[in-house]
């Protein structure tokens, strides 16, 4: 077993909370700056006060990360990444919290010695996905939420990168990174770290389109807080370092409260005395807030009734934790000499220093006194130290001008400071060029002129029996048990075939869907349609890197990043859905595949509404929540993530939630043709194949020849607006 190094995390969205988080006893502070952080309404820190933190968090043996947490457009990438890193990195942070693989791979060729926090925004779900970052150079994996102990254990067991984990605090009902709901609804982009929380709005619920479960006020998807007191000990045991408290959009006071708590239990667990909560600290964490009560999380349980809050209350008491600021403790030693400078020693830690200055008289008349010495040498104001011991050495009658103590002083704490915080600063980095325009890029030639090759996805079988002999289709994205049924070496000779993953990728690729894939490979089958980091970094590892297609989930919106996949040597990747045309049009997408049409996936989530509200069947059903406009959304039961290749995987089952209404491009073919893409592609998820066929025929005479557009309602999604 390694050996476990524990790690306090604390939130904090202003200095105030930074320093409340250091005061209750955080080993270590996570904080946004000005821009690129997931928490953009939160207060947030100024260049200075980053800068300020970094330093006062070094003086003070404890580390700093900064969160740059969200996905960037180019014009972030190339004209602002660099220069706002840069300070922060000469200053010592410690680490970067980072989501986009772009942004990681931007900060591995320009700030090589700063370590890298891959984000829960990465969905990280299993031991593949972290030795796959271990192996790009992160240093710390914080996986998704949803993971159990059991998880977390196996990939503590697979890869030495350290792992941090939740441990209070608010719970998304998505999986992180994997919502798209606040930026479809309004703009506001989760992505981006500005989401409006949609998800703890009411919505009623049905199985069949009438009885409707839930009023004006049922929150269906609103999820409680977590709270792992009773727990902790478990989750130190599997392997996580760093215990992380979720609420940097929370008042100082809460973090305050909050850190001290854990740090009492931290410390309980570390001494190696028994461990036992007490009822009044769960009293305490549940009045400074809560959401309809608390939950364990998905340590020890999957999903279900008893982790949701079905409301959108939020209760404190009126508690008012204490804000601490600790000062570090020095030893001085002070020599006053006749005809002398002014010596002082001080002492922190392992560290000494001297200041002297100016000269110590002869008192002709009264000699200064040791305790108005003592007196004025004491006064240490707003600084970070405190004195354990103060010796003074006073030979003689002697006087020292007030001024010349207090300069003597001064310089000899700032000395201090500065042998405590000066090693850990850095010299300034080069900016480095980007070489990702010299990559071999994996496209056939396709000019304006040129029609685009058009492919599918299919959800449903029989969608996919209708489509697959339709004209006109360059390739086809197919489940496990669509491409079962349907697969041939004759139809692999005429379409290109792709195996699709599950959107989540929980515990190992079953043998059986193995085993088919490699059949199916042998036989014509092209590669894989890859959702998830986990199903691409399993994929690798069985050699099959060069034959995936990364679907829009695996997102990459600026070069970086495309960059970085390119490299890896993928087929292509999807177009990112949060992109408007103008922000596409300054994107590398010569080996990429733009969406035309298809139902947006709003949420992939662990809970089930379907088991939340009714019951649990175990059967692949469509429930739909209504919102309080009336809008209708389906939401996909996945029972079996690997279908009939592992039916007993059932514990790893999601949802997914569809918007309700289907995004489409049919008006834009000029606009498309503009963006110098590989190919496009139709998604079919929900529909009956009447309607798919109807809106490939629509499609294709749009794309392959000079159709206009049937007057079916689309919603164009980002393309026009973008998102914030």
């Amino acid at each position: 077993m390694k050996k476990i190094v524990t790690e306090l995390l604390s939130p904090a969205g202003s200095y105030e909370s930074f320093e409340a988080a250091i005061g209750a006893g955080a080993d270590a502070v996570y904080v946004g700056g000005p821009a690129f952080g997931a928490r953009a309404y939160a207060r947030n820190f100024t260049q200075e006060e980053l800068i300020a933190a970094i330093e006062t968090a070094h003086l003070h043996n404890r580390k700093l990360y900064l969160t740059v947490n969200t996905l960037l457009k180019n014009r972030e990438m190339e004209g602002q990444l660099f220069e706002y890193l840069a300070p922060y990195y000469e200053a010592g942070l410690d680490a970067v919290i980072v989501q986009d693989l772009g942004v990681f791979s931007f900060i591995r060729r320009n700030f090589p010695d700063l370590d890298i926090h891959a984000s829960t925004q990465m969905t990280v779900t299993g031991p593949e996905g972290m030795k796959f970052l271990e192996e790009k150079g992160a240093t710390r994996v914080v996986p998704a939420r949803e993971l159990s102990l059991e998880e977390i254990s196996a990939m503590h067991q697979a890869s030495p990168l350290e792992i941090e984990t939740f441990i209070h605090g608010a719970l998304c009902y998505s999986y992180s990174g994997q919502c798209l709901m606040s930026s479809i609804f309004g703009g506001r982009s989760g992505n981006r770290g500005r989401c409006a929380q949609p998800c703890r709005l009411p919505y009623s619920a049905t199985c069949d389109h009438h009885k409707y479960k839930g009023d004006k006020d049922f929150c269906a998807l609103s999820l409680k807080d977590i709270c792992t007191l009773d727990i902790l000990p478990d989750i130190l045991e599997a392997g996580v370092m760093s215990l992380k408290i979720e609420g940097r959009m929370k008042q100082p006071g809460y973090t305050a409260g909050v850190t001290s708590v854990y740090r009492k239990y931290l410390d309980l667990y570390l001494s190696g005395k028994e461990y036992r909560v007490q009822d009044t600290d769960r009293k305490y964490l549940l009045e400074l807030f809560s959401r309809g009560g608390s939950c364990r999380g998905y340590y020890d349980m999957y999903r279900g009734p008893e982790m949701m809050a079905f409301a959108n209350e939020k209760k404190s008491g009126n508690i008012q934790p204490e804000i601490r600021k600790i000062k570090e403790k020095i030893h001085g030693n002070l020599i006053l000499s006749p005809e002398s400078p002014v010596i002082l020693e001080i002492t922190c830690g392992d560290k000494t220093v001297t200041a002297m200055g100016g000269e110590v008289q002869f008192a002709k008349n009264q000699p200064m006194e040791e305790q108005r010495i003592r007196q004025q040498l004491e006064k240490l104001g707003n600084t970070e130290f405190q004195w354990e011991s103060l010796n003074i050495e006073i030979n003689g009658r002697i006087f020292v001008p007030v001024k010349v103590l207090n300069e003597v002083r001064r310089a000899a704490l700032e000395q201090l400071r500065e042998e405590m915080i000066g090693t850990r600063r850095r010299e300034p980095a080069e900016k480095q060029p980007f070489s990702g325009k010299n990559l071999p890029v994996c496209t056939e030639k396709n000019s304006c002129n040129e029609k685009l090759p058009l492919y599918v996805s299919c959800e449903r079988t029989d969608v996919a029996e209708v489509l697959l002999e339709e004209e006109g289709i360059t390739g086809f994205y197919l489940s496990f048990d669509t491409m079962k049924k349907c697969f041939s070496p004759e139809l692999a000779g005429r379409k290109e075939l792709y195996l699709s993953t599950p959107h989540i990728h929980r515990g190992e690729i079953p043998e059986v869907w193995i085993r088919n894939a490699k059949e199916w490979l042998d036989q014509g089958m092209r590669g894989f349609l890859v959702r998830s980091l986990e199903s691409y970094a399993a994929l690798k590892e069985l050699g099959y890197k060069e034959k995936c297609v990364l679907d829009a989930s695996m997102y990459t919106w600026n070069d970086e990043a495309e960059a970085f996949w390119r490299e890896e040597g993928v087929l292509k990747n999807t177009i990112p859905l949060e992109l408007n045309e103008g922000e596409l049009k300054h994107r590398d997408n010569r080996s990429s595949e733009l969406l035309l049409y298809g139902y947006i996936p709003l949420m992939i989530s662990a809970q089930c509404v379907r088991k939340n509200l009714f019951g649990c069947t175990g059967k692949c059903e469509t429930i739909y929540l209504k919102d309080r406009y009336n809008s209708e959304f389906s939401v996909k039961c996945c029972c079996a993530p690997w279908e009939s290749a592992c039916p007993e995987a059932a514990k790893y089952c999601y949802n997914i939630i569809y918007n309700s209404i289907p995004y489409g491009l049919p008006g834009e073919k000029e606009r498309v043709e503009k963006l110098k893409l590989q190919s496009l592609r139709l998604a079919f998820t929900i529909e009956k194949p009447s309607e798919a066929r109807a809106v490939l025929e629509e499609f294709k005479g749009i794309y392959h020849g000079n159709a206009k557009p049937s007057g079916r309602r689309y919603t164009k999604g980002h393309f026009k607006r973008g998102a914030e």
